[in-house]
Protein backbone atom coordinates (compact mmCIF):
# COMPACT_ATOMS: atom_id res chain seq x y z
CA UNK A 1 0.00 0.00 0.00
CA UNK A 2 1.40 3.63 -0.85
CA UNK A 3 2.32 4.67 2.34
CA UNK A 4 0.23 8.01 2.57
CA UNK A 5 -2.43 5.92 2.11
CA UNK A 6 -1.61 3.71 5.15
CA UNK A 7 -3.71 4.15 7.84
CA UNK A 8 -0.97 2.97 10.42
CA UNK A 9 2.15 5.09 8.54
CA UNK A 10 0.11 8.35 8.15
CA UNK A 11 -0.91 8.08 12.35
CA UNK A 12 2.62 7.73 13.60
CA UNK A 13 4.15 10.30 11.02
CA UNK A 14 1.29 12.72 12.51
CA UNK A 15 2.75 11.76 16.06
CA UNK A 16 6.66 12.30 14.64
CA UNK A 17 5.69 15.58 13.72
CA UNK A 18 4.22 15.99 17.23
CA UNK A 19 7.38 15.09 18.87
CA UNK A 20 9.40 17.75 17.42
CA UNK A 21 6.71 20.65 18.26
CA UNK A 22 6.11 19.37 21.71
CA UNK A 23 10.17 18.86 22.14
CA UNK A 24 8.96 14.58 23.12
CA UNK A 25 11.91 13.00 24.88
CA UNK A 26 13.44 10.11 22.76
CA UNK A 27 12.25 7.10 25.01
CA UNK A 28 8.46 8.69 25.92
CA UNK A 29 7.90 8.76 21.63
CA UNK A 30 9.57 5.33 21.25
CA UNK A 31 6.60 3.91 23.33
CA UNK A 32 3.76 6.28 21.93
CA UNK A 33 4.97 4.83 18.36
CA UNK A 34 3.49 1.15 19.43
CA UNK A 35 0.41 -0.22 20.36
CA UNK A 36 0.06 -1.93 23.77
CA UNK A 37 -1.47 -4.81 22.74
CA UNK A 38 -3.08 -6.55 19.93
CA UNK A 39 -5.76 -9.38 19.96
CA UNK A 40 -6.71 -11.26 16.42
CA UNK A 41 -9.23 -13.76 16.83
CA UNK A 42 -10.96 -16.31 14.50
CA UNK A 43 -14.54 -15.80 14.30
CA UNK A 44 -15.89 -18.90 13.35
CA UNK A 45 -19.95 -18.62 12.58
CA UNK A 46 -22.48 -20.97 11.19
CA UNK A 47 -24.02 -19.18 8.07
CA UNK A 48 -27.66 -19.61 7.31
CA UNK A 49 -27.19 -22.62 4.46
CA UNK A 50 -25.59 -24.72 7.05
CA UNK A 51 -21.89 -23.66 6.26
CA UNK A 52 -19.24 -22.49 8.85
CA UNK A 53 -17.26 -19.40 7.77
CA UNK A 54 -14.24 -18.24 9.89
CA UNK A 55 -14.05 -14.66 10.03
CA UNK A 56 -10.86 -12.24 11.38
CA UNK A 57 -10.95 -10.31 14.14
CA UNK A 58 -8.83 -7.79 15.90
CA UNK A 59 -8.94 -5.79 19.07
CA UNK A 60 -6.02 -3.01 19.47
CA UNK A 61 -5.22 -1.28 22.45
CA UNK A 62 -2.99 1.78 21.47
CA UNK A 63 -1.96 3.10 25.26
CA UNK A 64 -3.93 2.53 28.72
CA UNK A 65 -1.88 5.50 30.73
CA UNK A 66 -4.74 7.76 30.98
CA UNK A 67 -7.36 5.32 31.74
CA UNK A 68 -9.14 1.65 30.39
CA UNK A 69 -9.47 1.21 26.71
CA UNK A 70 -12.26 2.99 24.55
CA UNK A 71 -12.98 2.51 20.98
CA UNK A 72 -15.48 1.24 18.48
CA UNK A 73 -15.55 -2.41 16.59
CA UNK A 74 -16.67 -1.80 13.29
CA UNK A 75 -17.32 -4.36 10.46
CA UNK A 76 -16.41 -3.90 6.85
CA UNK A 77 -14.18 -6.41 4.34
CA UNK A 78 -11.28 -3.65 3.95
CA UNK A 79 -10.47 -3.80 7.81
CA UNK A 80 -6.67 -4.40 8.33
CA UNK A 81 -4.82 -4.54 11.23
CA UNK A 82 -2.52 -1.81 10.30
CA UNK A 83 -6.10 0.38 10.10
CA UNK A 84 -7.36 -1.05 13.41
CA UNK A 85 -3.94 -0.26 15.15
CA UNK A 86 -4.16 3.35 13.34
CA UNK A 87 -7.56 3.78 14.80
CA UNK A 88 -6.82 3.00 17.79
CA UNK A 89 -3.92 5.45 18.25
CA UNK A 90 -5.84 8.10 17.14
CA UNK A 91 -8.63 6.94 19.90
CA UNK A 92 -6.08 7.60 22.28
CA UNK A 93 -5.39 11.44 21.46
CA UNK A 94 -8.88 11.79 20.93
CA UNK A 95 -9.87 11.09 24.73
CA UNK A 96 -6.63 13.16 25.36
CA UNK A 97 -7.65 16.03 23.85
CA UNK A 98 -11.47 15.85 25.37
CA UNK A 99 -9.63 15.12 28.68
CA UNK A 100 -11.84 12.63 29.59
CA UNK A 101 -9.92 9.24 31.56
CA UNK A 102 -9.58 6.74 29.01
CA UNK A 103 -7.10 4.73 26.08
CA UNK A 104 -7.32 4.36 22.94
CA UNK A 105 -8.83 0.92 21.41
CA UNK A 106 -10.21 -0.23 17.85
CA UNK A 107 -11.95 -3.42 16.97
CA UNK A 108 -12.76 -4.97 13.61
CA UNK A 109 -14.02 -7.95 11.98
CA UNK A 110 -13.22 -8.35 8.02
CA UNK A 111 -16.49 -9.36 6.68
CA UNK A 112 -18.92 -7.70 4.59
CA UNK A 113 -22.05 -7.06 6.25
CA UNK A 114 -24.41 -5.92 3.77
CA UNK A 115 -24.45 -9.48 2.72
CA UNK A 116 -25.03 -11.50 6.35
CA UNK A 117 -28.65 -11.81 7.68
CA UNK A 118 -28.98 -10.49 11.10
CA UNK A 119 -28.78 -14.53 12.91
CA UNK A 120 -25.58 -14.44 10.88
CA UNK A 121 -24.48 -11.02 12.48
CA UNK A 122 -25.72 -11.90 15.62
CA UNK A 123 -24.11 -15.46 16.40
CA UNK A 124 -20.79 -13.93 14.66
CA UNK A 125 -20.70 -10.82 17.60
CA UNK A 126 -21.34 -13.28 20.40
CA UNK A 127 -18.81 -15.61 19.17
CA UNK A 128 -16.18 -12.20 18.86
CA UNK A 129 -17.39 -11.05 22.13
CA UNK A 130 -16.66 -14.75 23.89
CA UNK A 131 -12.83 -14.69 22.02
CA UNK A 132 -12.46 -11.02 23.17
CA UNK A 133 -13.48 -11.74 26.81
CA UNK A 134 -10.02 -12.10 28.10
CA UNK A 135 -9.22 -8.04 27.34
CA UNK A 136 -13.44 -6.68 27.86
CA UNK A 137 -14.45 -5.29 31.12
CA UNK A 138 -16.21 -2.19 32.16
CA UNK A 139 -12.35 -1.38 34.01
CA UNK A 140 -10.31 -3.01 30.90
CA UNK A 141 -11.91 -2.21 27.82
CA UNK A 142 -15.39 -0.85 26.62
CA UNK A 143 -16.62 -1.15 23.09
CA UNK A 144 -18.56 0.99 20.89
CA UNK A 145 -20.38 0.87 17.82
CA UNK A 146 -18.26 1.86 14.46
CA UNK A 147 -19.04 1.08 10.88
CA UNK A 148 -21.32 -1.29 9.84
CA UNK A 149 -22.22 -1.73 13.91
CA UNK A 150 -25.10 -0.46 15.69
CA UNK A 151 -26.83 -0.10 19.17
CA UNK A 152 -28.08 -3.40 18.43
CA UNK A 153 -24.75 -5.01 18.13
CA UNK A 154 -23.59 -3.38 21.46
CA UNK A 155 -26.56 -5.04 23.17
CA UNK A 156 -25.23 -8.94 21.89
CA UNK A 157 -21.90 -7.83 23.29
CA UNK A 158 -23.58 -6.64 27.03
CA UNK A 159 -25.24 -9.97 26.83
CA UNK A 160 -23.08 -12.65 26.07
CA UNK A 161 -20.61 -10.53 28.17
CA UNK A 162 -22.91 -10.90 31.03
CA UNK A 163 -23.81 -14.79 30.14
CA UNK A 164 -20.07 -15.45 30.77
CA UNK A 165 -20.05 -13.70 34.18
CA UNK A 166 -23.29 -14.52 35.79
CA UNK A 167 -24.52 -10.87 36.14
CA UNK A 168 -25.36 -8.09 34.04
CA UNK A 169 -22.32 -5.42 33.12
CA UNK A 170 -24.19 -2.42 31.55
CA UNK A 171 -21.07 -0.25 31.77
CA UNK A 172 -18.99 -3.04 29.47
CA UNK A 173 -19.82 -1.51 25.94
CA UNK A 174 -21.49 2.12 25.27
CA UNK A 175 -23.56 2.88 21.86
CA UNK A 176 -25.87 0.11 23.36
CA UNK A 177 -29.65 1.05 24.14
CA UNK A 178 -32.03 3.21 26.47
CA UNK A 179 -33.69 -0.35 27.60
CA UNK A 180 -30.27 -1.75 28.43
CA UNK A 181 -28.66 1.36 30.16
CA UNK A 182 -27.90 3.10 27.34
CA UNK A 183 -27.08 7.14 27.25
CA UNK A 184 -29.83 9.08 25.96
CA UNK A 185 -28.47 11.59 23.25
CA UNK A 186 -25.77 8.84 22.13
CA UNK A 187 -27.34 8.01 18.89
CA UNK A 188 -26.55 11.57 17.96
CA UNK A 189 -23.88 12.69 19.97
CA UNK A 190 -20.62 12.53 16.87
CA UNK A 191 -23.05 14.88 14.72
CA UNK A 192 -24.02 17.42 17.51
CA UNK A 193 -20.46 17.52 18.62
CA UNK A 194 -19.08 17.85 15.15
CA UNK A 195 -22.51 20.88 14.21
CA UNK A 196 -20.88 22.47 17.41
CA UNK A 197 -16.60 22.69 16.17
CA UNK A 198 -17.73 23.92 12.87
CA UNK A 199 -20.81 26.51 14.47
CA UNK A 200 -17.48 27.47 16.73
CA UNK A 201 -14.96 27.36 13.83
CA UNK A 202 -17.19 29.92 11.83
CA UNK A 203 -17.74 31.80 14.46
CA UNK A 204 -14.02 32.64 14.72
CA UNK A 205 -13.91 32.90 10.59
CA UNK A 206 -16.61 35.21 10.86
CA UNK A 207 -19.04 33.53 9.11
CA UNK A 208 -22.64 32.81 10.37
CA UNK A 209 -23.84 29.22 10.60
CA UNK A 210 -27.23 30.19 8.95
CA UNK A 211 -26.95 30.03 5.05
CA UNK A 212 -23.77 28.04 5.27
CA UNK A 213 -23.78 25.36 2.24
CA UNK A 214 -22.48 22.12 3.53
CA UNK A 215 -21.64 18.75 1.45
CA UNK A 216 -21.61 15.77 3.65
CA UNK A 217 -19.61 12.60 2.20
CA UNK A 218 -21.36 9.64 4.15
CA UNK A 219 -24.76 9.03 5.51
CA UNK A 220 -24.17 6.29 8.16
CA UNK A 221 -25.19 7.42 12.06
CA UNK A 222 -22.54 10.27 11.97
CA UNK A 223 -23.48 11.74 8.17
CA UNK A 224 -26.85 11.51 8.95
CA UNK A 225 -27.33 12.91 12.24
CA UNK A 226 -24.75 15.84 11.27
CA UNK A 227 -26.52 16.56 8.12
CA UNK A 228 -29.58 16.97 10.30
CA UNK A 229 -28.56 18.94 12.66
CA UNK A 230 -27.04 21.18 10.66
CA UNK A 231 -29.83 21.44 8.66
CA UNK A 232 -31.53 22.28 12.27
CA UNK A 233 -28.76 25.02 12.81
CA UNK A 234 -29.52 27.00 9.84
CA UNK A 235 -27.29 25.68 7.08
CA UNK A 236 -28.13 24.24 3.91
CA UNK A 237 -26.62 21.25 2.90
CA UNK A 238 -26.47 20.98 -0.93
CA UNK A 239 -25.32 17.78 -1.15
CA UNK A 240 -24.67 14.21 0.68
CA UNK A 241 -23.71 10.64 -0.65
CA UNK A 242 -22.91 7.51 0.38
CA UNK A 243 -20.99 4.16 -1.22
CA UNK A 244 -23.20 3.70 -4.20
CA UNK A 245 -22.88 7.96 -5.00
CA UNK A 246 -24.63 10.64 -3.83
CA UNK A 247 -26.91 13.93 -4.67
CA UNK A 248 -26.92 17.47 -5.29
CA UNK A 249 -29.24 20.59 -4.81
CA UNK A 250 -27.91 24.14 -4.14
CA UNK A 251 -31.11 25.52 -3.28
CA UNK A 252 -30.40 22.87 0.16
CA UNK A 253 -32.01 19.27 0.51
CA UNK A 254 -34.52 18.21 2.88
CA UNK A 255 -32.84 16.08 5.74
CA UNK A 256 -35.77 14.75 6.76
CA UNK A 257 -37.56 13.36 3.50
CA UNK A 258 -33.98 12.33 2.47
CA UNK A 259 -33.88 9.71 5.70
CA UNK A 260 -36.74 8.74 4.78
CA UNK A 261 -35.69 7.89 1.03
CA UNK A 262 -32.67 6.79 1.92
CA UNK A 263 -34.90 3.88 4.71
CA UNK A 264 -36.98 2.94 1.82
CA UNK A 265 -34.47 3.01 -0.85
CA UNK A 266 -31.46 1.58 0.48
CA UNK A 267 -29.36 4.56 -0.68
CA UNK A 268 -29.67 8.30 -1.63
CA UNK A 269 -29.27 8.01 -4.97
CA UNK A 270 -32.47 8.85 -6.93
CA UNK A 271 -33.95 11.01 -4.19
CA UNK A 272 -36.52 13.83 -6.30
CA UNK A 273 -35.58 17.38 -7.10
CA UNK A 274 -31.87 16.41 -7.02
CA UNK A 275 -28.63 16.09 -9.66
CA UNK A 276 -26.80 12.74 -9.33
CA UNK A 277 -23.03 13.07 -8.64
CA UNK A 278 -20.05 10.54 -7.31
CA UNK A 279 -18.23 11.16 -4.62
CA UNK A 280 -15.65 12.35 -6.03
CA UNK A 281 -17.05 15.26 -7.93
CA UNK A 282 -18.89 15.63 -4.44
CA UNK A 283 -15.81 16.59 -2.51
CA UNK A 284 -14.65 19.15 -5.01
CA UNK A 285 -18.45 21.04 -5.15
CA UNK A 286 -18.30 24.61 -3.87
CA UNK A 287 -19.04 25.31 -0.22
CA UNK A 288 -18.53 26.59 2.91
CA UNK A 289 -18.19 23.40 4.58
CA UNK A 290 -16.84 19.68 3.59
CA UNK A 291 -18.12 17.12 6.11
CA UNK A 292 -16.35 14.29 5.07
CA UNK A 293 -18.26 11.26 7.53
CA UNK A 294 -17.24 8.41 6.03
CA UNK A 295 -14.08 6.01 5.52
CA UNK A 296 -10.78 7.22 5.65
CA UNK A 297 -8.23 8.47 2.68
CA UNK A 298 -10.87 10.12 0.79
CA UNK A 299 -8.35 14.17 0.34
CA UNK A 300 -5.45 13.00 -0.94
CA UNK A 301 -2.24 14.99 -2.47
CA UNK A 302 -4.22 13.73 -6.24
CA UNK A 303 -7.61 15.94 -4.84
CA UNK A 304 -6.60 18.15 -1.80
CA UNK A 305 -5.68 20.87 -5.06
CA UNK A 306 -9.32 20.95 -6.01
CA UNK A 307 -11.52 20.75 -2.64
CA UNK A 308 -13.62 24.46 -3.24
CA UNK A 309 -14.88 24.58 0.68
CA UNK A 310 -13.62 26.89 3.01
CA UNK A 311 -13.46 24.39 5.66
CA UNK A 312 -13.13 20.92 5.84
CA UNK A 313 -14.24 19.34 9.19
CA UNK A 314 -13.55 15.67 9.61
CA UNK A 315 -16.45 13.36 10.98
CA UNK A 316 -14.74 10.36 10.11
CA UNK A 317 -11.49 9.25 11.08
CA UNK A 318 -8.20 10.38 9.04
CA UNK A 319 -10.01 11.41 5.82
CA UNK A 320 -7.31 13.41 4.92
CA UNK A 321 -3.84 12.25 4.20
CA UNK A 322 -0.60 14.30 5.55
CA UNK A 323 0.16 15.11 1.44
CA UNK A 324 -3.31 16.42 1.60
CA UNK A 325 -3.31 18.13 4.90
CA UNK A 326 -0.29 19.99 3.65
CA UNK A 327 -2.32 21.33 0.20
CA UNK A 328 -5.15 22.42 2.40
CA UNK A 329 -3.15 24.78 4.68
CA UNK A 330 -1.41 26.13 1.83
CA UNK A 331 -4.45 27.13 0.28
CA UNK A 332 -5.85 28.81 3.22
CA UNK A 333 -8.71 25.83 3.72
CA UNK A 334 -9.58 25.74 7.60
CA UNK A 335 -9.68 22.51 9.05
CA UNK A 336 -11.19 20.84 11.94
CA UNK A 337 -9.25 17.58 12.58
CA UNK A 338 -11.05 13.99 13.32
CA UNK A 339 -9.83 13.64 16.99
CA UNK A 340 -11.37 17.43 17.43
CA UNK A 341 -14.94 17.07 15.04
CA UNK A 342 -15.82 13.74 15.71
CA UNK A 343 -15.38 13.78 19.45
CA UNK A 344 -18.78 13.92 20.33
CA UNK A 345 -19.41 10.28 20.09
CA UNK A 346 -16.58 8.81 22.43
CA UNK A 347 -17.54 12.29 24.86
CA UNK A 348 -21.33 10.71 25.84
CA UNK A 349 -20.15 7.61 25.71
CA UNK A 350 -18.16 8.27 28.68
CA UNK A 351 -20.82 9.87 30.12
CA UNK A 352 -22.98 7.07 29.43
CA UNK A 353 -19.93 4.72 31.29
CA UNK A 354 -19.96 7.07 34.34
CA UNK A 355 -24.11 6.82 34.43
CA UNK A 356 -23.73 2.60 33.73
CA UNK A 357 -21.35 2.96 36.61
CA UNK A 358 -23.51 4.59 39.06
CA UNK A 359 -26.66 3.40 37.62
CA UNK A 360 -27.95 6.57 37.54
CA UNK A 361 -29.12 8.30 34.09
CA UNK A 362 -29.57 12.04 32.73
CA UNK A 363 -31.97 13.68 30.75
CA UNK A 364 -31.35 14.30 27.51
CA UNK A 365 -30.87 17.75 27.90
CA UNK A 366 -28.06 17.12 30.56
CA UNK A 367 -26.50 15.27 28.00
CA UNK A 368 -26.79 17.73 25.37
CA UNK A 369 -25.60 20.29 27.59
CA UNK A 370 -22.28 18.63 29.22
CA UNK A 371 -21.37 17.65 25.34
CA UNK A 372 -21.66 20.99 23.95
CA UNK A 373 -20.12 22.68 27.39
CA UNK A 374 -16.88 19.79 26.87
CA UNK A 375 -16.94 20.67 22.97
CA UNK A 376 -16.65 24.20 22.52
CA UNK A 377 -14.28 24.13 25.72
CA UNK A 378 -12.02 21.68 23.56
CA UNK A 379 -12.42 23.89 20.25
CA UNK A 380 -11.19 26.75 22.10
CA UNK A 381 -8.09 25.24 24.07
CA UNK A 382 -6.88 23.85 20.04
CA UNK A 383 -7.31 27.69 18.63
CA UNK A 384 -5.50 29.03 21.01
CA UNK A 385 -2.34 26.65 20.47
CA UNK A 386 -2.92 27.28 16.96
CA UNK A 387 -2.91 30.78 17.12
CA UNK A 388 -0.22 30.96 19.56
CA UNK A 389 1.98 28.71 18.47
CA UNK A 390 1.23 29.29 14.20
CA UNK A 391 0.51 26.34 13.50
CA UNK A 392 -2.55 24.31 11.69
CA UNK A 393 -5.58 22.73 13.71
CA UNK A 394 -4.42 19.53 13.33
CA UNK A 395 -1.20 19.81 14.99
CA UNK A 396 -2.14 21.99 17.93
CA UNK A 397 -4.85 19.58 18.93
CA UNK A 398 -2.00 16.98 18.19
CA UNK A 399 0.35 18.66 20.11
CA UNK A 400 -2.52 19.08 23.06
CA UNK A 401 -3.38 15.56 23.25
CA UNK A 402 0.17 13.87 23.00
CA UNK A 403 1.15 16.00 25.74
CA UNK A 404 -1.33 14.97 28.11
CA UNK A 405 -0.86 11.12 27.13
CA UNK A 406 2.90 11.89 27.21
CA UNK A 407 2.46 13.27 30.77
CA UNK A 408 0.75 10.28 32.06
CA UNK A 409 2.98 8.12 30.32
CA UNK A 410 5.99 9.24 31.94
CA UNK A 411 4.36 9.95 35.05
CA UNK A 412 3.64 6.50 35.72
CA UNK A 413 6.80 5.28 34.80
CA UNK A 414 7.69 1.70 33.05
CA UNK A 415 7.12 -1.56 34.98
CA UNK A 416 9.18 -3.27 35.73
Amino acid sequence: MDEELNPLAMARQQLDEVAVHIHLEADVHERLKHCKRTLIVAVPTSMDDGSLQVFTGYRVHHNLARGPAKGGIRYHPGVSLDEVSALAMWMTWKCALMDIPFGGAKGGVVCNPKEMSLRELELMTRRLTSELMIILGPDKDIPAPDINTNAQTMAWILDTYSMNVGHSVPSVVTGKPVSVGGSRGREEATGRGCVCTIREALGHLGMPIAGARVVVQGFGNVGRATARLAQQAGARVIAVSDEWGGVYQPQGLDIEALVCHNQEAGRVAGFAGTEPLTNAELLELDCEVLIPAALGHQLTGANAGRVRARMVAEGANGPTTPAADRILAERGIFLLPDILANAGGVTVSYFEWVQGLMEYFWTEEEVNERLERLMRQAFADVLRVSLREKVSMRLAAYMLAVSRVAEATRIRGKYP
